[in-house]
């Protein structure tokens, strides 16, 4: 998501982007919210991410989900913290993170200040 926002937790890193008309149309979802899960092999083999995953879904599912606003597309990067979390926990914070304002990304990375040229071996 290139310029979208990102809202950090302590359980996972939220993306967060509206879609234009177009891309709404496109997608053939109407105004509904998308939601996209990552959870990397860092966090553990492939039971222990799918439960991860499970858990990010039931909380949107159950609570969080009437808090998404229409056009938007949510992308949630779970960290460990997700899996032994309580389930309050979990939900509080989708719930924070969705109505939260993030750090504004730009679409392309911003280049550092290079030092001036000096004389060159020191002359």
């Amino acid at each position: 998501m290139r310029n979208g926002e990102k809202r950090r937790g302590p359980l996972f890193l939220m993306e967060v982007r509206e879609r234009t008309e177009e891309e709404s149309n496109a997608a053939k979802t109407g105004d509904n919210p998308r939601v996209g899960f990552t959870v990397t092999k860092k966090n553990g083999n492939a039971v222990i991410r799918n439960r991860i995953r499970r858990r990010l879904k039931e909380a949107i599912r159950c609570h969080a989900g009437r808090d998404m606003a229409p056009s938007t597309d949510y992308v949630i990067v779970a960290r460990e913290q997700a899996l032994n979390a309580p389930f309050s926990q979990l939900t509080e914070e989708l719930s924070r993170r969705i109505t939260a304002k993030g750090e504004r990304r730009s679409g392309r990375k911003r280049r550092t200040e290079r030092p001036e040229p000096g004389p060159v071996n020191g002359k």
